[in-house]
């Protein structure tokens, strides 16, 4: 009797975290990973600030708090099997302006109502977690860590060969067909034929769902916002102990500018979030026509556009301007300086928009026939990752089971 036989697209951690999950509760199952990159973790996954969040942002319920909370635990246990390095830091979340407050007091709502170690601590506390932060109020989370998803995903990698997965590199799926009950994936140059598929490719999630279910299937769209970085400069670190965030602005899925001391002791400041000119437009100049005229051709775009153009305008001002920049970081630690900031690196979030122009906050997949499609995996996808990859190997696992 055959193996049954699932595909993934996409090797970056969630895609990874699906495999690896699948392959812990059925080692009988043949799990492909199609990766159009010759490695691991080439965007998302590898281009991110390395915080393993608490969770304390997302309302209760959402799919964002739950993966969050029970991806944060299985995260952690995982690194420490593999001997991968977490520094525990401590995150404080600063409010700077009155108008802050009622915000700061929901996020602490919310803090404590999923069971997370905080405390809420006045100006001269805050002095005492971080010497060089100017605020009103904050909340310290003494249990925030960073690592290396980079790392994390290597070791993902490792472990899926070993229990007999197979990792497809340098394959763009260019082809999807359903035929009588099953799946055949047309790479650059290998095919296979699942019985379950599982789309995880990110920045290209929309359209690999479209090349499998049709347009008409799909509701939403990747939009791509870079997100840019400075980072301190090295006589300069020693400004920021561990993870400094502002309150975030709850019409927007973003945290907003931030300092965050990284896994071998840099010291990132930002990001931006600017509308992209290409889904992989890591550099301002990057422009990909065909992304564009998709952004154009797409309702949503037009109303979102219009609905918040202003905060759009200012984050296009504030990537072109380095004042601007530094006015916000000031904000928070007033002894930054413009020399003390050098350029970074930058990265790319695939941000989710409805046609209405609304841009999705929560985790979103689509299960459609034998095929599962992750939409919308904006940050804590990492964090959550292997908590989502239990979800998705135990949606494929029924798939299979129906079938």
């Amino acid at each position: 009797m055959s193996k049954k036989s699932i595909v993934v697209i996409g090797a970056g951690i969630v895609g990874l975290a699906s495999a690896y999950q699948l392959l812990k509760k059925r080692p009988d199952f043949r799990v492909t990973i199609f990766e159009k990159e010759n490695g691991v973790a080439q965007h998302q996954t590898g281009r991110n600030s390395g915080v393993i969040h608490s969770g304390i942002y997302y309302k209760p319920g959402s799919l964002k708090a739950k993966n969050c909370l029970e991806g944060r635990r299985e995260l952690i246990a995982f690194c420490q099997d593999q001997r991968v390095e977490i520094e525990n830091l401590g995150k404080i979340i600063v409010a700077t302006e009155k108008s802050q407050i009622p915000n700061l007091n929901l996020i602490e709502e919310r803090g404590r109502a999923h069971g997370i170690q905080l405390e809420r601590v006045g100006s001269s506390r805050l002095k005492e977690i971080e010497p060089h932060v100017r605020a009103l109020e904050g909340i310290w989370i003494p249990g925030c860590a960073i690592v290396s998803y980079l790392e994390v995903a290597k070791k993902l990698s490792s472990e899926i060969e070993k229990m007999g997965g197979e990792i497809l590199f340098s394959e763009p799926v260019e082809s999807i067909e359903s035929i009588e009950g099953q799946v055949y994936i047309r790479g650059k140059t290998q095919e296979r034929k699942a019985s379950v598929l599982v789309n995880c490719a990110g920045l290209f999630s929309d359209r690999i769902a479209m090349k499998a279910l049709g347009k008409k299937e799909v509701n939403h769209r990747i939009f791509p916002f870079r997100g840019e970085y400075y980072e301190l400069a090295e006589q300069k670190r020693d400004l920021v102990k561990g993870l400094i965030y502002p309150v975030p602005d709850p019409r927007f899925p973003f945290l907003g500018v931030h300092l965050t001391r990284m896994v071998g002791g840099k010291v990132e400041a930002g990001p931006n979030a600017v509308l992209a000119f290409a889904r992989e437009g890591y550099r301002k100049t990057d422009l990909n026509l065909r992304d564009c005229l998709d952004l154009a051709a797409f309702p949503g775009f037009w109303k979102m556009a219009i609905k918040y153009w202003k905060a759009g305008a200012y984050e296009i001002a504030r990537s072109a301007s380095k004042g601007l920049f530094l006015r916000d970081l000031q904000k928070l630690v007033p002894a930054i300086e413009e020399k003390d900031l050098v350029p970074g690196g930058a990265g790319i979030r695939a941000q989710a928009v409805g046609r209405d122009g609304k841009l999705l906050d929560d985790f979103s997949i689509l299960e459609e026939r034998n095929m599962i499609h992750v939409l919308n995996a904006p940050s804590p996808a990492a964090t959550a990752s292997f908590a989502i990859g239990r979800q998705i190997a135990e949606r494929a696992i029924n798939h299979l089971e129906k079938s």
